[in-house]
């Protein structure tokens, strides 16, 4: 599989000071559900670079917050803005979302790149060539005629991505990419999220794996019941975490 850097100028992919949406922050976010609060009170800020993983317990909230703060649904309270130099009015055209189970449309592997590049507004004189390059660099430039939804779990996943990094978005949010794929398949996974990354794209991500947030995470985001008990740099979260809920469950002791 061909990761090398896109035949786009890096820094035509990584936003400058000028033009980015970030920081992000979410202040006192909460969203009720059936007369119940699943998400309460949460508040942080990420900056451009870091890749952050969400993790927590199963049931504790972590694909809602990502879908909260990808604007899917509306807070039941609190606020998520997008505080960069083109801020929320821009935030929609420049932040993407994979999810644990790739949604593809009924056409061809590299037509859905295309259709992706197209509701973009690239001109249509250039949607074939990125869309031929990033299959490529995503090993998937064999399957470009195929229909997406006979591919493999993991070439669907890989899809996923590549319709992704062809857009080029300052921010993805990545919801448990992984979970239902083989080990061969999560390497190929985690190495093109770490190519987004190091082209400039900023990963905010859900696991149930602790070895695959100790390899890609900067800093960890710990949800538990619907609250935040910790935000800290990664290492300081593995080494010594600051909550006996964080420390259960880095121990395989907490539950619901």
């Amino acid at each position: 599989m061909d990761l090398t850097a896109p035949n786009a100028a890096p820094s035509a992919h990584r936003a400058s000071a000028a033009n980015t949406i970030l920081p992000l922050r979410v202040e006192g976010l909460a969203y009720d559900a059936n007369g119940q609060r699943l998400i309460d009170g949460i508040t942080f800020t990420l900056d451009a670079g870091p890749r952050t993983v969400i993790l927590g317990p199963n049931g504790a909230g972590k694909s809602l917050l990502l879908r909260l703060c990808h604007g899917l649904i509306a807070p039941s309270g609190g606020t998520v803005t997008w505080q960069g130099a083109t801020g929320n009015a821009d935030a929609a055209t420049h932040q993407a979302m994979v999810f644990q189970r790739p949604v593809l449309l009924r056409r061809s592997v590299i037509a859905n790149v295309v259709y992706g590049l197209k509701l973009k507004g690239t001109l249509r004189a250039e949607r074939a060539e990125i869309a031929a390059d990033v299959l490529a660099r995503t090993g998937l430039a064999r399957f470009k005629d195929t229909p997406a939804r006979l591919l493999s779990g993991g070439e669907q996943q890989k899809l996923a991505l590549a319709r992704t990094w062809a857009l080029r978005p300052q921010v993805l949010f990545l919801d448990e990419p992984t979970s239902n794929l083989d080990p061969a398949a999560t390497h190929a996974v985690e190495s093109i999220c770490q190519h987004m990354h190091d082209e400039g794209t900023r990963l905010i991500m859900t696991t149930h794996d602790l070895g695959q947030a100790k390899r890609l995470a900067d800093d960890v985001l710990f949800i538990h019941k619907g609250r935040l008990l910790e935000h800290s740099p990664a290492n300081a979260f593995f080494e010594t975490p600051a909550s006996g809920e964080a420390a259960a469950f880095l121990r395989g002791d907490l539950r619901w």
